[in-house]
């Protein structure tokens, strides 16, 4: 008789997905508020394990799943899930990353009506005695524009929801193609733009590096007077201290805010303390019934096709592979996802083609899966939506981006080369890359400029006239804000009397030493590459 499968469910999750699993004959166990040593500890005879945000599946604790074959995230982030140490044993991670839409959808909505009719205030009013009605008079939201930052699965439904309240909706996603935009009735402007034209603005975009911090106090400065300010996405892409001190000048005239960058939202580090021009929630967005019962029931059922051995439409990390393929292409899909990265660093314009050329033995193998890997790496860093192995075709075909493999027997100057090319609106960059000694991961192109560098850390591309002393400014100023050249090369570039100078660096360059180094004289233009995969934070 086959051995029961255990399952441990380490956060409070909806029932429902528990008892899907159980009456599908598995035995779960629900133990709760596990330290790390404590997880450790117990892991060692369980296949799957549930989770939320407050377990913190470690290295350290994968060591000790002997037994374990996926991990589900009852939620969107994975921060706290360490995916590097799952893949490299062989452990699925998966999440829920669609059933708290509509919740979050409708919290926004909610969100951007109370602070409209002032209602949390006049409750509160009311419960107090008094009796005001021309202290809470509000305005409407007919004619008004909505500007949405990043439209993707919230984003897209908020504008189809405002557009019912009679607004005029405008977004900006540098990622989505303007086709995208007119389907969904939005119309597709700049950051800018949209800062100066909007009546309010909502925020849906996923946590990384770029958005970060994104709307400060530079960008509120170039807001409208009295916009109002919407927050239901992640806490740290908006400066809450920047924006209560426009709440206070009133240049912002309201603001709802879901999310914060630290929470729980203690009294000492609330800005908004005393303010009546702001409603704060608790992180409600997926806060429903509805939301919870549903990302359980998911993360259960991704629990129980992974456990049987089946596709896993939510895998966050690859998917499995025949072993004979999987060998040869191993080696390849760090070198892929980061060419991905490079890709559309270098893309000026939404992409609208991917294309990826295989030689040598690559070109007599199965490369879907490699292909997968350019794409997981162009996407992730832009969408909101959770990009991994099972997903990344459909999100490029949602996103209209043609997709193709090429393969030849032209090895040109390095055996088994990959080459991407990504082509927009405004022309085609290429990366072309290769291993050497089957480990060492390098960029040997970069369009028409040979390089030769780890894809790592960070690359500094400054396209400059030939002149003397180009390298020395570039390298001083480099130097006095501490930043570490790990290498450099410069070439020719196909217009006569340019080069193109390649500067590796260790970590990233703040904006006002980017200022610094575009202001040399003959520099004409610099562009800073993250070559590291991005992983969305919670």
């Amino acid at each position: 008789m086959d051995e029961v499968m255990k399952i441990l469910v380490s956060d409070d999750v909806s029932e429902k997905g528990v008892e899907l699993l159980r009456q599908n004959g598995y035995t779960v166990d629900v133990e709760t508020n596990l330290d790390e040593e404590q997880l450790a500890e117990r892991i060692g005879e369980y296949d799957g394990l549930i989770t939320r945000s407050m377990t913190h599946v470690t290295a350290k604790v994968i060591e000790k799943a002997k037994k374990l074959k996926i991990v589900g995230r009852a939620g969107v982030g994975i921060d706290s899930i360490d995916l590097k140490a799952a893949t490299a044993r062989g452990i699925i991670v998966v999440n829920a990353p669609t059933s708290n839409t509509i919740a979050a959808t409708e919290h926004t909505c909610a969100m951007i009506l109370a602070v409209t009719r002032h209602i949390p205030q006049a409750h509160d009013s009311l419960m107090s005695g008094e009796w005001n009605r021309e202290k809470f008079t509000g305005i409407q939201l007919k004619d008004k524009t909505m500007g949405i930052i990043g439209v993707g699965r919230i984003g897209s439904r908020i504008a189809k929801r405002m557009q019912a309240m009679e607004m005029r909706t405008i977004g900006y996603d540098p990622y989505i193609p303007e086709e995208r935009g007119k389907q969904l009735n939005c119309e597709l402007v700049d950051l800018d733009t949209l800062l100066r034209e909007s009546d309010y603005i909502t925020l849906h975009t996923p946590l990384t590096k770029e958005t970060r911090g994104m709307i400060g106090a530079e960008e509120i400065a170039k807001m409208k007077d009295g916009v109002r300010v919407i927050n239901v996405s992640r806490g740290a892409v908006l400066d809450i201290n920047a924006l209560a001190e426009a709440l206070k000048s009133g240049k912002v005239a309201g603001a709802a805010v879901d999310v914060f960058p630290e929470e729980p939202l203690t009294s000492d580090i609330n800005p908004f303390k005393g303010m009546d021009n702001v409603v704060i929630t608790p992180h409600l967005g997926a806060s429903t019934i509805e939301a919870q019962e549903g990302v359980s029931l998911d993360v259960a059922r991704s629990i129980m096709a992974g456990l049987k051995g089946e596709p896993v439409p939510t895998a966050v990390n690859m998917a499995p592979i025949a072993p004979g393929v999987y060998s040869t292409i191993r080696p390849y899909f760090d070198l892929m996802e980061r060419m991905g990265i490079m890709g559309v660093y270098l893309a000026e314009a939404p992409m609208k083609e991917i294309t990826v050329e295989y030689s040598g033995k690559l070109a007599e193998t199965e490369t879907a899966l490699l292909t997968t890997a350019v794409l997981k790496g162009a996407l992730n860093p832009i969408l909101q939506d959770a990009v991994n192995f099972v997903n990344a075709p459909d999100l490029a075909k949602q996103r209209h981006i043609s997709v193709k493999e090429v393969k030849t027997s032209d090895h040109g100057n390095f055996v088994d080369a990959v080459t991407v090319r990504i082509v927009t609106a405004k022309g085609e960059h290429k990366v072309v890359g290769s291993l050497f000694n089957q480990t060492e991961a390098k960029i040997v192109q970069i369009d028409e400029y040979r390089v030769d560098f780890k894809p790592e850390n960070y690359l500094l591309l400054a396209p400059h006239i030939d002149q003397p002393n180009m390298i020395g400014q570039i390298a001083t100023v480099l130097g006095e804000a501490k930043i570490n050249i790990t290498g450099m090369q410069v070439g020719n570039m196909t217009q006569k009397g340019t080069n193109i100078m390649a500067v590796a660096v260790e970590d990233d360059i703040p904006n006002d030493v980017m200022v610094k180094l575009r202001s040399i004289n003959g520099i004409l233009d610099m562009k800073l590459i993250h070559c590291e995969p991005n992983q969305q934070e919670a």
